[in-house]
C-alpha cells in the first residue's frame, strides 16, 4: 500500500519573509520526511495589531524566498478569503483536497504559547499534528511537549512536537524597523527577496 503524502502547513505574515522562515520549513522537511510544505501567507490577520503590507507584495516576497526550496508550494488561498484568516478553515480545505493525507501544521516558538487562543485549537489539533520550532540546540528533534490551556468550553493540555532548527533570531518586525532606519538587512532575508523589498520601496517611511 501507499504510504498516505505527508503534507506541512506553514502559515505566516511574511511581511517580509526572512531566513528563518525558511529554515523552519527546510527543518521540517528533513526531521518530518515532508512529501510537500504548503506556505501560506496570511489573509487578514485576526491577531496582528498592525496593519500587513499590500497582499501582491506579500505573496511575491514569499514567492521569491523560497523558490529554490525543494517540495514547496506558495499557496495564496488565504489571500483571497474574505473576512478573517482562520488556520483552522485552510486546514479543513486540504483535509478535502488530499483525502487520506497527514497534515503537520508548523509553526515558530512564538506561536506555541499562543495555540491555547487560537480560533478552534480542538478541531485544529484533530486535523494536523502541530510541529512547534525549539530553537534550542539542546532540544532534540522528537521532543514531545503540552501547551496547556482553557477553550471557551473546557480545560485542555494540547500535545506538540518539538521541530529542531538553528538559533536565529530573526524577527520581521526588527527587519521593517531597520529598513525605515535605512539600515542594512543582508544576511536577514534571501537576497532576492531584498532585492524586491528595495525595488518597491516596501517598510520606508512615507515621506522618503
Amino acid at each position: 500500500m501507499n504510504k498516505p503524502l505527508r503534507i506541512g502547513v506553514f502559515g505566516g505574515a511574511f511581511d517580509p519573509p526572512h531566513l528563518a522562515h525558511v529554515a523552519l520549513v527546510q527543518s521540517a522537511i528533513a526531521q518530518l520526511q515532508l512529501d510537500e510544505v504548503r506556505v501560506l501567507p496570511t489573509g487578514q490577520a485576526w491577531h496582528k495589531a498592525h496593519g500587513l503590507s499590500d497582499p501582491a507584495h506579500r505573496l511575491a516576497m514569499t514567492r521569491l524566498a523560497f523558490e529554490g526550496v525543494a517540495r514547496v508550494v506558495v499557496d495564496g488561498r488565504e489571500l483571497v478569503r474574505t473576512g478573517p484568516s482562520y488556520t483552522v478553515d485552510t486546514l479543513q480545505e486540504l483535509v478535502l483536497e488530499r483525502p487520506g493525507g497527514q497534515l503537520y501544521l508548523l509553526i515558530g516558538d512564538d506561536q506555541r504559547r499562543s495555540l491555547p487562543s487560537w480560533h478552534r485549537i480542538g478541531d485544529i489539533a484533530r486535523m494536523a499534528i502541530i510541529c512547534a520550532a525549539d530553537r534550542d540546540p539542546d532540544v532534540g528533534a522528537w521532543g514531545d511537549a503540552h501547551v496547556t490551556g482553557t477553550s471557551a468550553q473546557a480545560s485542555f493540555s494540547l500535545p506538540t512536537q518539538t521541530l529542531h532548527m538553528p538559533l536565529m533570531p530573526l524577527s520581521a518586525t526588527d527587519i521593517r524597523q531597520r529598513i525605515a532606519h535605512h539600515q542594512p538587512i543582508e544576511g536577514l532575508v534571501p537576497a532576492a527577496v531584498e532585492r524586491y523589498i528595495h525595488e518597491h520601496h516596501l517598510y520606508r517611511p512615507i515621506d522618503d
